[in-house]
């Protein structure tokens, strides 16, 4: 492949069409010997002569055909140990630190081979400001809209065209950024052979090879401190470390949604990390665990609502962070002065160089002749153009100074110490992001776990703080169904005695919430939630404020959704079959409510049925003897 020439020589010897191939030295046709055998076997059956400075040669006969197989083999040995000279000739000069490459932005290579920072000031301030705002936001794409918001440019010297070596400003771009980033040259770090791959796939290893290794310990070649730094070493080694923990699979950087434990939260069971689901817009926060779900397609390890967590584990940081207070608040306002002193920078330097651009289109306009009025012309534009840039960024420079104070004013900075003081109060605060808050959680817990109990509303809560402090913790979370409750039972026996007491549903909900008895979302009994249980246990009322005795049942007789509960199958179902006639219903009425009555086996042999695959059965004809609403 790749080579034209060779492949016409192969197709006319071929066909007949050339009697004898002429060269200095024929083994060099093909560096390769498939190539080269192949062409001595075409040869051999053309009746092709091969001629070189030594002899003629039949590839038919057996002496020439070894011979030039010789030829062909010590050819392709000398490209070999031509290739392998030259790569440890590289490997050798690696290794002292004087291989050359191209330096990336912000470096300059003099003529003496020496390297050094960019003289200009203002590379030197917007390469550093990148590495600045990398360590307070955490994140690529936090750099990229830093940049983009205040209008910041990334500088690079042209590296040929007539332009070659002057300043070029452009966008910001996420792959400028990752490289900035990435690279140890930014270290002061010599490094060469970070990109290789060891698969015996050549596809394989080629994609290896174009992806550097993150691990200093697999590059072939590290000389530290070889030529001045933006950064030290260890602050490098931190940026890889918050890249990589920036990916999916690790905690990564906080995001907008309202979930505090977003990364931080794991299965108590099965020690995955659980998956945050927002519902109803994102109203309704919810913890699953879905390992066994996507593995093996069983279902949910456990699921909890993320509310009672959240509120669980803010209190906790709370807590934590009182005693630090006042220096939350002192490094709050460093941190807001230096930004602000950082964008002041900038501006100085940009308005630095707009007066310099200005002055040089002046000199070049006062050199020119007056007479010469082709130049004078095309200078002058220049100069005008030149004194527009600057007044056009005079303008906006003091629309930045009007929007943001220089410094933070007494006022300012007695705000931030009376929100520092009062952390809930900071935390709690509208301008607070959920972002800040997860940095905040981040930054004192190392992981939370969670197991829920019996699939009750009981959970029970491990912290592990940064430092390796471990706190346990209980939780009392919303359940779906009131049955999921540990003290179900003892529920439903104080509910009989209050009802035997011939008390309504009102009463029985304020007596249950002076009592201390929570619903299954945890709040407080009201009296339709009163009234809806009754409902389920089968007590019918003829008042919407009392409800009446027990409706007397016969001999295997059971509700809906005593019936549900006990098969595990939405009560939805076991209506639908109702209304299909498919099963044998008495119904209770009364004024307000209709109890429907059946008996399990029946439910129990219809639902074997349809899970076998088995035809419906006739439709059946309700009960007979319905009790009217009036013996109800």
């Amino acid at each position: 492949d790749g080579r034209p020439g060779f492949q016409r020589l192969v197709a006319e010897v071929g066909l007949g069409h050339v009697g004898l191939v002429l060269g200095f030295e024929v083994s060099r046709l093909a560096r390769s010997c498939r190539d080269w055998y192949q062409l001595l076997e075409i040869c051999a059956l053309a009746g092709t002569l091969i001629a070189d400075s030594d002899g003629v040669y039949d590839p038919a006969l057996y002496n020439d055909r070894l011979l030039l197989g010789l030829k062909g083999t010590m050819s392709e040995a000398e490209l070999h140990i031509m290739r392998a000279r030259l790569d440890q000739g590289r490997w050798n000069k690696a290794k002292r630190g004087e291989l050359g490459f191209n330096m990336p932005r912000g470096y300059l290579k003099r003529p003496s081979g020496e390297v050094c920072l960019d003289p200009d000031e203002r590379v030197r301030e917007t390469i550093r400001l990148v590495f600045d705002v990398f360590e307070r936001r955490g994140s690529i794409h936090g750099v990229m809209r830093y940049l983009v918001e205040h209008d910041i440019a990334l500088p690079d010297r042209a590296r040929s065209g007539p332009a070659r070596g002057e300043v070029v400003w452009q966008r910001p771009h996420r792959a400028t950024i990752r490289n900035m980033l990435t690279s140890p040259i930014y270290a002061g770090a010599y490094v060469f052979g970070r990109r290789h791959g060891d698969s015996p796939d050549p596809q394989v290893r080629r994609r290896q090879a174009q992806r550097p290794s993150c691990h200093p310990e697999d590059w072939r070649v590290l000389l530290k401190d070889r030529w001045p730094a933006y950064i030290s070493w260890e602050r490098y080694e931190e940026n890889q470390r918050q890249l990589i923990a920036n990916q999916n699979k690790h905690k990564g950087v906080p995001r907008g949604g309202p979930s505090l434990l977003a990364g931080l939260l794991y299965c108590g069971r099965c020690g995955s990390r659980m998956v945050t689901c927002y519902r109803n817009n994102g109203r309704d926060l919810r913890y699953d665990c879905t390992r066994h779900q996507i593995n093996y397609g069983a279902p949910h390890c456990q699921a909890l609502s993320g509310g009672a967590l959240d509120t669980l584990v803010t209190t906790l940081i709370l807590q934590a962070l009182r005693p630090s207070a006042i220096e939350v608040s002192l490094q709050l306002a460093e941190d807001v002065e230096l930004e602000r002193t950082q964008h002041h920078r900038q501006w100085a330097l940009r308005l630095e160089q707009a007066r310099y651009e200005v002055e040089r289109a002046e000199r070049q306009y006062n050199a020119v002749e007056p007479e010469n009025r082709l130049v004078a012309r095309t200078l002058e534009q220049r100069w005008e153009a030149a004194l527009a840039a600057e007044a056009a960024l005079r303008d906006e420079h003091a629309r930045f100074v009007a929007r943001a104070p220089a410094h933070l004013t007494p006022a300012e900075q007695a705000a931030i110490r009376d929100l520092a003081a009062d952390v809930p109060d900071l935390w709690h605060a509208p301008t607070t992001t959920a972002a800040e808050r997860k940095e905040i959680a981040r930054l004192l817990l190392d992981r939370v776990e969670i197991t829920v109990i019996d699939n009750s509303e009981h959970a029970e809560v491990v912290c592990s703080w940064i430092g390796g402090r471990q706190t346990r913790h209980r939780l009392v979370r919303s359940v779906r169904r009131t049955t999921q409750l540990s003290r179900h039972a003892e529920l439903l026996e104080r509910i009989r005695t209050l009802l035997d007491e011939d008390l309504h549903a009102a009463a029985i909900a304020r007596i249950l919430a002076a009592e201390g008895w929570t619903s299954a979302h945890g709040k407080s009994f009201t009296e339709g939630s009163v009234r809806a249980l009754l409902t389920r246990m089968g007590h019918i009322s003829t008042s919407p404020k009392r409800p009446s005795a027990v409706v007397e049942r016969r001999a295997g007789e059971s509700t809906v959704a005593e019936i549900a509960a006990h098969l595990n199958i939405p009560e939805a179902t076991i209506y639908s079959w109702v209304y299909k006639h498919l099963l044998p219903v008495r119904r209770v009425k009364a004024a307000w409510h209709t109890l429907y009555l059946l008996h399990l086996s029946d439910v129990e042999q219809l639902l074997r049925e349809r899970t076998k695959g088995g035809r419906l059965p006739a439709r059946s004809a309700p009960r007979s003897d319905p009790v009217s609403s009036k013996n109800a």
